[in-house]
């Protein structure tokens, strides 16, 4: 295959026009496909019905019963489920966009045209958007419609506003992503297989739904409907950063080669920071006093912008919690710090901050907790794993704002409770989520000079160098002073 020359013809700058043009051009050829227009056709027009029908028999039932709220609910969540299920065929469209076109040899004069990167994205994105999400607003219509002539049903305005924003939320996140794994791809099967990681996201989210729906807490849903639409923009940004037209033409195929991965990884492992990816560079032996002499200071250094959005994050969650405890105040007699010298402590030996664990249990939780935000991490770039971070101190700062209501002083509170292994967990946790965040991020952004895989590799490494070096030492630390010293010095300050 001819491999596109770098001087590629482009316009100075993006324009909505020169996008529109690609655009017209795949809904053309959309309408032309009869594999997609028959089921986009079927569930706009049969699937609403279907749920009109369901909807009625399902008031009918649980009025028998005197349970109408459940019916009331149920018509909400079906009308969510009509908006969905079209939407879900731009998956299949954006999965084709770019595999698609070089599986046809089509892709050579497409990528030739005279736009920018951008242009092209953009107009791929809404092509793929368009025909599913048309029928998904139909299928709405067709679904109300059938609602009011069957049982007299109308949407609140608000409702109706935030199911159309949420399904065009969700058709945007879809096409987005699908684009991505289209172009990183050389084949629709490839694609295909790397589209569960789109999916799976949005069927749980779904399911999260459902639940907000039956229950009535509409409010949340908007929550949603932002926090999708930020995931989007991420995703785009994405996109546009990695998509590289040489790089799709010069693919022949997918290839995933363990032993250069692993040889990419110790590498980066093993060698200063860097020099990680220089194949050229000596491959020298593992020595911690130089990791933690020369790697460690580098790598948090030039983490500073991470760690400053971890620290601000860590802040932000002790003062929500704070103010959390006058909404939520302790019951009266939960929690009598002076009834300590009364036998809470006459067996300092077994107390410990958490009940039944050691220091190798405490040291166990804590590890498993901070690798479990690491995997999370990865799929949420980043984000699941600041929430994971953000719940324990939400806690510290909610029970630091109960002991204060109930009269007790919080700082010595802290103090006691958490201050003692809490200048070694807390740097602990800091820093591995900073590095976790770093992970995610450069899925969207590489660092200047990688390619999403070398920056996934480069950051992983740079991961497992502070996580073995100083995050395991600080958690080993703090284990043993939450079991062993901890007691002694809240018996100290409360018992006497």
């Amino acid at each position: 295959m001819t491999v596109l020359s770098t001087s590629l013809p482009r316009v100075k700058r993006s324009s909505l026009a020169n996008a529109l043009v690609i655009t017209r051009r795949e809904i053309k050829d959309n309408f032309r496909d009869w594999r997609i227009m028959a089921p986009i056709f079927i569930l706009t027009l049969i699937f609403p019905a279907l749920m009109n029908f369901t909807a009625q028999i399902a008031i009918n039932w649980v009025t028998k019963y005197d349970a109408v709220i459940v019916g009331e609910r149920m018509i909400p969540f079906l009308l969510m489920i009509v908006g969905f299920f079209p939407i879900s065929f731009s998956l299949v469209i954006a999965l084709e966009t770019f595999a698609g076109e070089k599986e046809r040899n089509s892709i050579e004069p497409l990528l030739s045209m005279p736009v920018t990167d951008l242009e092209l994205y953009a107009g791929k994105m809404l092509a793929a958007l368009f025909v599913p999400l048309t029928a998904s607003y139909f299928g709405i219509a067709v679904y109300l419609v059938g609602l009011y002539f069957s049982i007299g049903w109308t949407p609140d305005f608000w409702l109706l506003t935030q199911m159309l924003l949420l399904t065009t939320a969700k058709g945007l996140v879809m096409v987005s992503g699908a684009v991505v794994v289209s172009s990183q791809t050389t084949s629709v099967r490839a694609a295909n297989l790397l589209a569960s990681f789109i999916i799976v996201p949005m069927t749980l989210l779904l399911q999260a739904e459902a639940i907000l729906l039956f229950w009535g807490n509409y409010g949340v849903i908007w929550l949603i409907i932002l926090a999708l639409l930020v995931v989007d923009l991420i995703l785009v940004r994405m996109g546009v950063r990695i998509f590289n037209r040489e790089e799709i033409l010069s693919n022949e195929m997918d290839t995933l080669n363990p032993s250069t991965i692993w040889r990419d990884f110790k590498g980066c492992f093993l060698r200063p920071p860097q020099q990680a990816l220089k194949q050229d560079a000596p491959l020298p032996r593992l020595n911690p006093l130089n990791i933690w002499r020369n790697d460690i200071p580098y790598l948090m250094k030039i983490y500073r912008l991470p760690l400053a959005v971890v620290l601000g994050f860590w802040v932000v969650a002790i003062a929500a919690g704070t103010l959390t405890a006058p909404l939520y105040p302790l019951p009266p007699g939960m929690l009598d710090l002076n009834d300590i010298s009364m036998g809470a402590f006459k067996d300092v030996d077994r107390f410990s901050v958490l009940p039944g664990l050691g220091a190798g249990g405490i040291f166990m939780h804590n590890v498993r907790a901070l690798i479990v935000s690491v995997m999370l991490g990865v799929f949420s770039f980043g984000s699941l794993a600041l929430i994971i971070f953000m719940l324990p101190m939400l806690l510290v700062g909610y029970f630091a704002g109960a002991v204060n209501l109930m009269g007790y002083n919080a700082w010595l509170f802290l103090a006691a409770f958490v201050l003692p292994h809490g200048i070694f967990e807390v740097p602990a946790a800091v820093i591995s989520i900073t590095f976790t965040l770093r992970i995610g991020a450069a899925l969207v952004s590489p660092p200047k000079g990688l390619d999403v895989g070398q920056g996934f590799l480069w950051t992983l490494a740079n991961f497992s160098k502070i996580f073995l070096f100083l995050v395991i030492p600080l958690l080993l630390a703090a284990a043993f002073v939450e079991a062993e010293i901890t007691p002694l010095i809240v018996h100290w300050v409360y018992a006497y």
